[in-house]
């Protein structure tokens, strides 16, 4: 990992046919990540590469040039695979790594955290890497994906995994949710949330929520709910009844809960379960408060609800949670 004197260095390697949108997601989320507490300094710094440092034909009509090759690779403290759309030529039919991809991976050092966006996941499978852990892909390419690599855990479903050292996650806007869980878990609730904000993206949606496979966009003029949801959240210390948020968005309740199942993929009160969760760890990490003073402040009643709730979307107690980020902090 990096030294308190230098960021954390991030490697993106960029293969044939790399889609653009995921390619720049690191660079944007985890350039936006600044000591909230100091200086504002820069906590990530951002390389991109190919494997041997020429341009490379993207999957739109357009190429793309970068200034390393994958010896970079050597001195990174993450790499990340995006997905590319020219698969077939990275990873044969026989889950056979191109050799001069593979040759690209062996210059990572032991230890180094891996992160795949998307069907960057076959990279990592091909090579092996992935064996007997759980992966996260697209879920329209989890089943080749199970197929190819049947020794790798694949969950067609979750948004993204965290394995220690080996982070995979879905297609496009999960690229962005697994950025700023790296983030988190590097540096804190603080730290990750200004980095959202600074992307204009929601600070966070939980690795194993729903992809939505199949989920329906809303018609524009069908109204929306992001204001209300907003609302809300100034709201958390105190009971919000469905009644009361349906009034806030000028709706029926029918149509509040449907608009709202349209927009989130979840029900207003798994929502706002979640929210006062979140709320609840960013007091954790960031406050002295006690776990009855959280929980309260974050609406959720006692300290022993607390302590379920985290268990049970964690698997620590608050007290553990708060002294794993106090550790980290120091």
């Amino acid at each position: 990992m990096a030294s308190p004197q230098r960021p954390h260095r991030v490697a993106v390697l960029a293969l044939p046919g790399v889609v653009p949108f995921e390619l720049a997601i690191p660079a944007r989320i985890f350039g936006g990540a600044r000591d909230t507490r100091h200086d504002r300094r820069p906590l990530y710094e951002v390389v991109t590469c190919t494997v041997d440092g020429a341009p490379v034909r993207t999957d739109a009509d357009f190429s793309i040039s970068v200034d390393h090759d994958a010896s970079v690779l050597a001195t990174a403290d993450s790499v990340v695979i995006p997905p590319s759309h020219a698969l077939e030529r990275i990873v044969d039919s026989g889950g056979i790594l191109a050799e001069p991809v593979l040759r690209a991976l062996k210059e990572i050092r032991p230890g180094t955290r891996l992160i795949a966006i998307c069907t960057g996941a076959f990279v990592f499978a091909a090579a092996g890497l992935l064996d007997g852990r759980p992966a996260a892909t697209h879920w329209s390419e989890a089943t080749k994906l199970q197929a190819l690599f049947p020794n790798v855990q694949v969950d067609a479903d979750v948004l993204y995994i965290d394995d220690g050292d080996m982070l995979t996650s879905a297609g496009v806007a999960a690229g962005i949710d697994l950025c700023l869980h790296v983030i988190r878990r590097d540096h804190g609730s603080a730290v990750a949330n200004f980095a959202a904000r600074v992307c204009v993206v929601p600070p966070r949606r939980e690795g194993g929520q729903s992809q939505y496979v199949q989920r329906p966009v809303p018609a524009v003029d069908e109204g929306g709910t992001a204001a209300t949801r907003a609302w809300a959240v100034e709201q958390l210390g105190r009971p919000l009844s469905l009644t009361e948020l349906a009034a806030h968005a000028g709706t029926s309740v029918r149509t509040f809960t449907r608009r709202f199942r349209a927009e989130t993929g979840l029900s207003p009160g798994i929502w706002l379960a979640a929210q006062r969760l979140d709320y609840a760890r960013h007091l954790l990490e960031d406050s002295d408060l006690s776990v009855d003073q959280v929980a309260e402040r974050a609406g959720l009643g006692t300290g022993a609800n607390l302590r379920q709730q985290l268990k049970i979307a964690s698997g620590v107690s608050p007290t553990a949670y708060r002294r794993a980020f106090r550790s980290m902090e120091g």
